[in-house]
């Protein structure tokens, strides 16, 4: 069957050069783009109840940008200042440069891990005289504790954010022919917003393993995945997929 519309589960994209657009014009279909989930922030007496204390810690584990966000966004409500000597520990150079938005980078002691969380363990771990706080989402994955207990560090873990589901009732009666996700927590929107959800001639595209496997345990079926040796990216997934469907 034909891909005529698509609805990636992310906010739409803030630049103009996204790949999803260029994709949209290259294959004349209509790409929708509405968040699944959004994140909430936790409240200053929510932080307290986690028994957190700000002045107690000397380095911060920043594993997103929401990470860096919400971190910021506490230590202002507790009328915090960050100490310049503080330092930070960022799970990719895309989070360390996202830092900039709080700090003068070149002033302070930034470490960056090259992509994935273990990338960023041996040099926390080199560190270990440290107090480490990582300020995080309420969906955290089993790996990051599980490294982080690994290294014989002292650190605490406290929730600055959550992941919440979103309404989703206004798209009850509408239709795609293809679902783009990218997390398992937007599989379970989906499931919660559609109890009933029969995925019929609709494709799924994801990403990641992780998704792929929350689609599965779901009974449906994974049509389209990224990344792969051939499409690193899911535009470049979805581009294969379309030139081949709409030649049918």
């Amino acid at each position: 069957m034909k891909v005529k519309t698509i609805l990636v589960s992310q906010p739409r994209p803030k630049l103009e050069n996204s790949p999803f657009f260029d994709l949209q014009k290259k294959r004349k279909v209509k790409i929708d783009f509405v968040p699944f989930i959004h994140v909430k922030g936790a409240t200053v007496k929510e932080i307290r109840l986690q028994k957190i204390d700000l002045t107690k810690f000397s380095a911060i584990i920043l594993t997103s940008r929401y990470a860096v966000d919400h971190y910021f966004r506490i230590c202002e409500k507790m009328r915090f200042k960050v100490p310049d000597s503080m330092k930070y520990f960022c799970q990719s150079e895309a989070v360390a440069f996202y830092l900039q938005k709080y700090v003068v980078y070149r002033k302070r002691k930034i470490y960056v891990g090259k992509r994935s969380f273990a990338d960023l363990c041996p040099i926390i771990g080199k560190h270990n005289s440290e107090t480490f706080l990582l300020p995080t989402t309420n969906k955290l994955k089993p790996e990051v504790p599980n490294l982080l207990n690994s290294l014989e560090i002292n650190w605490k873990q406290s929730v600055f954010y959550k992941t919440v589901i979103s309404d989703l009732s206004e798209f009850a009666n509408v239709t795609y022919d293809v679902l783009v996700f990218f997390s398992p927590s937007g599989i379970e929107s989906l499931i919660h917003n559609f109890p009933d959800f029969k995925q019929n001639d609709t494709r799924i595209a994801v990403f990641g393993a992780i998704t792929k496997k929350a689609v599965e345990e779901n009974g449906l079926k994974v049509d389209i995945f990224a990344p792969s040796p051939k499409f690193p990216s899911m535009s470049m997934a979805l581009d294969s997929y379309i030139a081949k469907a709409n030649k049918r």
